[in-house]
């Protein structure tokens, strides 16, 4: 049986799909999985040993409607789960005549171009986000696990070779600690304030500290990153994504927000320190990092002022003490 997965959003969303890939194979031996992703999400999709192919959507939708129909007729694909809605994705794949669609009933397009609806709502439930995912999966009969057994599912696994290429960054003395304190704008933040009064009360005989993020991110912080002291090491820009993946594998912590290195922390089993809002359904019940290693701050109320701005005073009002503290129990 062939199995597409399609999920063309973000890194944190992709990763909390991948438990989906393992559950698929343990439950249909032999079973060939097909990831469709964006080309940004590629490396992440290639470290999940569950995955047999990828395919790249940015290259699809330059294709003419009938190459991207006879490719996906090419791939003989059995059944194609809608895990992130995709309208175009949704009429190519009716138009090739793949036997079995599968999507939600909440988009109206998928009336017509799914033959596996499937009921569900994602704004409104308590389910974690990684759980939601596996309800696209009721009409192969498959239930939805309990968190605890999701990370049983993800199947990553980085290369020596890359983990090699970025060891020598790492201070073999010391704990190794990535703050990453942008978000591209995908989640509300901490605060820089609150990173730069963290720094200088984390333990300098026990922490070396990256600060990374992307060349762009680099640009939106500029004075944050000047005069930073010798225990600290500024990483923007410096990696690929792959190359920052193999980094996060071998280091000891990542600090951030709800975003896509903090999952990757997570699913590798490194301590995932993550800091979040209390707003549904940006809070941590939705998008906590689920790992072994995994922890969440987050202000123990209900709240809504922040809403609709790209801050959240709760989240901001944690205190870097707290997160110290954190990391000197876990580490």
């Amino acid at each position: 049986m062939n199995i597409l997965l399609s999920r063309t959003d973000s890194i944190g969303d992709v990763i909390l799909t991948m438990p989906i890939t393992g559950v698929l194979k343990e439950k249909f031996s032999g079973c060939k999985i097909i990831f469709l992703g964006r080309t940004y999400t590629k490396d992440i999709i290639s470290i999940c040993s569950h995955v047999d192919e990828f395919l790249d959507w940015d290259e699809i939708i330059d294709l003419s409607k009938r190459e991207a129909v006879n490719l996906l007729k090419e791939k003989k694909i059995d059944w194609l789960i809608h895990v992130f809605p995709n309208k175009n994705l949704a009429h190519l794949a009716k138009k090739a005549k793949i036997k079995n669609r599968a999507g939600t009933s909440h988009r109206i397009y998928h009336w017509n171009t799914c033959n596996r609806l499937v009921s569900f709502t994602r704004k409104k439930s308590d389910l974690h986000e990684a759980q939601l995912n596996f309800k696209l999966l009721s009409p192969l009969k498959i239930p939805v696990p309990k968190l605890n057994e999701v990370t049983n599912y993800y199947g990553f696994k980085v290369t020596e070779k890359l983990q090699k290429a970025v060891i020598s960054y790492l201070n073999p003395n010391k704990k190794n600690i990535i703050l990453h304190p942008k978000s591209k704008g995908s989640a509300r933040e901490w605060g820089l304030k609150n990173f730069k009064e963290l720094i200088p009360i984390l333990q300098e005989s026990k922490y070396h500290i990256f600060i990374s993020g992307t060349e762009k991110e680099a640009e939106l912080m500029p004075e944050f990153l000047k005069g930073l002291p010798e225990n600290v090491t500024d990483i923007t820009g410096k990696f690929s994504l792959s190359e920052f993946i193999a980094f996060i594998s071998v280091a000891d912590a990542v600090v951030a927000a709800s975003t896509g290195p903090l999952h990757i922390a997570a699913a590798l089993n490194r301590v995932a320190v993550g800091i979040y809002p209390p707003i549904r359904p940006m809070h941590p019940g939705r998008w906590a990092p689920l790992g072994k290693n995994a922890h969440v701050l987050c202000k123990d109320i209900e709240c809504e002022k922040c809403r609709k701005t790209m801050h959240c005073s709760c989240m901001e009002e944690i205190q870097p003490d707290e997160v110290r503290a954190l990391l000197d129990k876990v580490l």
